[in-house]
């Protein structure tokens, strides 16, 4: 099997420890495991459980009191309707490893996260892109999904990212139906990647699952970004019955199961999702101020505000240097780190992202970086 490389992830494996101001990390500022421990009321007694545990593989779909838990995130679904995966990279990885055939079609959002393209291609698939639009507030156009749909050859699934990576733009459910009604007529399931559900902009706005909305919808998600565990390794994926049997059938030839310690801890987060999602979105709302704010003094950057999300893309477009340059000029000079556009695909060149979901500090510093760097190019040109 031959498969494209993965841009942003060989990015960041290349240069995010080198980086002395990380704001490129999606995931919200991560909590330690005293932390997450003092969270329960009873450290001591935390810790006690913990050390009791025997390290035996343990129930291979996830404990069904994580299970629970994970259903109750979302309207309609029941533990027998998860299945827990190592984390939400894994979820998307093995529900397209256990749907898609070399004769499928595959529609994806783009930009995105490489897998939800790459990986159904590497298997053989026709891939089509719909492209998120700047001008369109990063949402793509319907009309493109149907003309895609029409032309494609046994349709089987369309990949969502809601909210999405890079942009932080958001599908809301009147969208959402638009895309489900198109899929519904191709008998094609719908597979949304919701690692950021829950960390919406605008206070008491919840974005629907595809679950809850569909009963060909198929939700992954993690513990990582809205749950700043992203240590644990641990995901799931929701959705119709028949979906989660086939998944675990695959799932027998890539992983027995996730690790017991990591599933208590889990469950620990989930019982107090109320706290850390208070704590979380604080520290969005804080750092996207700062960034809009910096962005306001910034003459020759631009963007689209984010919706949802921990991260935004950035247009850097009026400096007539290639965005890998940028960003590896801007953290050897520097020390700011940033995910160049390209990484997304070569029609991104003059974007970049940022994350802002890291401590605020950092992210101060980091964009004082940018400032400076942009005024050394500004001498340059």
């Amino acid at each position: 099997m031959r498969i494209e490389q993965f841009g942003v992830e060989e990015w960041m494996n290349a240069y995010e420890m080198t980086a002395k101001y990380n704001i490129a990390e999606t995931c919200v500022e991560s909590l330690t495991v005293e932390e997450l421990l003092s969270l329960s009321g009873n450290i001591e007694g935390s810790l006690d459980e913990i050390c009791s545990i025997k390290l035996t593989y343990g129930e291979i779909p996830g404990s069904a009191e994580l299970r629970r838990y994970i259903a109750s995130l979302y309207g309609r679904m029941n533990e027998e309707q998860i299945l827990v995966t190592q984390g939400g990279i894994g979820a998307n990885f093995l529900t397209q490893f256990s749907l898609i055939e070399p004769q499928d079609s595959v529609i994806s959002v783009y930009p995105t996260y490489q897998q939800l393209y790459s990986v159904p291609k590497s298997f053989g698939a026709q891939v089509y892109l719909w492209q998120l639009r700047p001008e369109n507030g990063f949402l793509p156009d319907v009309e493109e999904l149907k003309a895609m749909a029409k032309s494609a050859k046994n349709l089987k699934m369309i990949c969502l990212n809601n909210p999405n990576n890079p942009t932080g733009a958001l599908m809301d459910e009147k969208f959402i139906k638009e895309v489900i009604e198109i899929a519904d007529s191709f008998g094609a399931y719908v597979l949304c990647d919701e690692v950021y559900r829950g960390l919406e902009h605008e206070t008491g706005n919840i974005t629907p699952s595809i679950v809850d909305l569909y009963e060909r919808g198929i939700s992954t998600g993690s513990m990582s970004k809205v749950f700043s565990l992203a240590g644990l390794r641990l995901g799931w994926i929701a959705g119709p019955i028949e979906v989660i049997r086939e998944c675990f059938l695959h799932r027998d030839y890539t992983t027995i199961s996730c690790g017991r310690i990591d599933d208590y801890l889990a469950v620990v987060a989930l019982k107090n999702r109320d706290r850390i999602l208070e704590r979380n979105r604080k520290i969005i709302q804080e750092n996207l101020a700062i960034l809009t704010s910096w962005i306001e003094k910034e003459d020759h950057v631009s963007w689209v505000p984010p919706k949802a999300g921990t991260t935004a893309f950035l247009n850097f477009g009026e400096y007539d240097i290639p965005s890998r340059d940028f960003c590896r000029r801007l953290l050897n000079e520097t020390g700011a780190f940033l995910v160049p556009g390209s990484a997304f695909g070569p029609e991104f060149e003059g974007w970049a992202r940022i994350g802002f979901a890291c401590d605020s500090e950092v992210l101060r510093k980091g964009l004082d970086c940018i400032s400076a760097f942009l005024r050394k190019l500004e001498g340059e040109y």
